[in-house]
C-alpha cells in the first residue's frame, strides 16, 4: 500500500480553503493508498515516511517564498515530492518568464524592478504591477496612466518588503475573452477553465480580491494548447511534471500569450471538473514509488 501525503497549508481556525483536498483524499482511500493531508511547514512530519509527497494547496507561501523552497529541498531529499524541488525553485519566482520569452514562447511583456531600481512606470497606457512571488493576486494592481503616485507609492511597499516587482500592460483581452487556465496532470490535458478579469480598474493593490471570479469550465483552442505544450516543454531541464496549469490571455494581436505557469500548487478547479477526479487520482497513484 502506498503511503502518500497531499500537502497542504495551515488554515488555523478558518476552514481549509482547498474543496479538492476532501475529495481527493477519499478518491485515493477507496483505491486502497493511505492518504493523509499534511501542512507543509508542520516540523513534526516525518516525510521520509512518505512513498510521495504531492503539492496540492501550499496557499501560503508566497509569504515565505525562501522558507518554502527550503522545505521543498528538504523533503526531496527522503522521499519524491511532486513536482520535484528543482521545479519549485524556478516557479516560485516569476521571473521565469524573462526565460520562457527567451525560448520563443509567446509571454505578457514583463519588466522587473528589483529593490533600488528606479520607479520607471510606463506612460500613455493602462499597466499592472504585482510582485515575481505572489499568489492569489496578493499586492497587485492595476493603474491608468494618471494614476502614477498611487503606483510608486505600492511600489515602494513591495520594496520594503524586500519584493522585486512585475511591470505587464493590463492586456485588455481579458475583458473581452477572459483568462483561460488549461490543467495538466500526468503528462496530458486534463481540462480547462475560464475567469473573468481580477483586477478591477480603482482597486488597491492591499484590497482583498476574487481570484477566480465568474469560473466557468473551458475548451482550449488549437492556438491556446499549442502555446501551452510550448510553455511546458520549455521549463529548465526537461523535469518530470506530475501537474501544470498554463494561464492564458489575448495579445493585442488575438493571440493567447502565458500570463503564468503554475507549476507548485495550482488549483485544479475539481469541483468544476468532477470527471476529472479519477484521473488526478490515477496519476498520483502511479507516481507513487512501489
Amino acid at each position: 500500500m502506498s503511503r502518500i501525503a497531499l500537502v497542504t497549508y495551515d488554515p488555523g481556525s478558518e476552514p481549509n480553503r482547498d474543496s479538492d483536498l476532501p475529495v481527493l483524499l477519499d478518491a485515493l482511500r477507496v483505491d486502497g493508498a493511505e492518504a493523509d493531508a499534511v501542512c507543509w511547514d508542520d516540523a513534526g512530519v516525518d516525510w521520509g515516511s512518505y512513498d510521495l509527497a504531492v503539492i496540492r494547496s501550499t496557499w501560503d507561501y508566497s509569504w515565505r517564498a525562501a522558507e518554502f523552497v527550503e522545505w521543498a529541498e528538504r523533503c526531496g531529499k527522503v522521499t519524491r515530492l511532486a513536482n520535484p524541488a528543482g521545479v519549485v525553485r524556478w516557479n516560485t519566482d516569476k521571473r521565469y518568464l524573462g526565460e520562457l520569452a527567451e525560448a520563443g514562447v509567446p509571454v505578457v511583456p514583463t519588466r522587473y524592478l528589483a529593490p533600488g531600481d528606479a520607479a520607471d512606470l510606463p506612460e500613455g497606457r493602462e499597466y499592472v504591477v504585482k510582485p515575481t512571488s505572489g499568489a492569489g493576486a496578493r499586492y497587485a494592481a492595476r493603474y491608468a496612466p494618471g494614476e502614477r503616485d498611487a503606483a510608486v507609492r505600492h511600489l515602494a511597499r513591495m520594496h520594503e518588503e524586500g519584493l522585486t516587482a512585475m511591470l505587464q500592460p493590463y492586456m485588455r483581452g481579458i475583458d473581452a475573452a477572459g483568462e483561460r487556465a488549461l490543467q495538466f496532470f500526468g503528462g496530458r490535458l486534463l481540462h480547462a477553465s475560464r475567469k473573468r478579469a481580477v483586477l478591477k480598474a480603482g482597486a488597491a493593490y492591499d484590497a482583498d480580491k476574487v481570484p477566480h471570479p465568474d469560473l466557468e469550465p473551458w475548451t482550449p483552442t488549437p492556438a491556446e494548447l499549442a502555446v501551452a505544450e510550448a510553455a511546458l516543454a520549455a521549463v529548465p531541464e526537461s523535469p518530470e511534471l506530475l501537474y501544470a496549469r498554463v494561464d492564458l490571455v489575448d495579445g493585442e494581436d488575438g493571440e493567447p500569450r502565458v500570463m503564468e505557469l503554475e507549476l507548485v500548487e495550482p488549483n485544479l478547479f475539481l469541483f468544476l471538473h468532477p470527471g476529472s477526479v479519477a484521473v488526478v487520482r490515477d496519476a498520483i497513484v502511479a507516481a507513487a514509488p512501489r
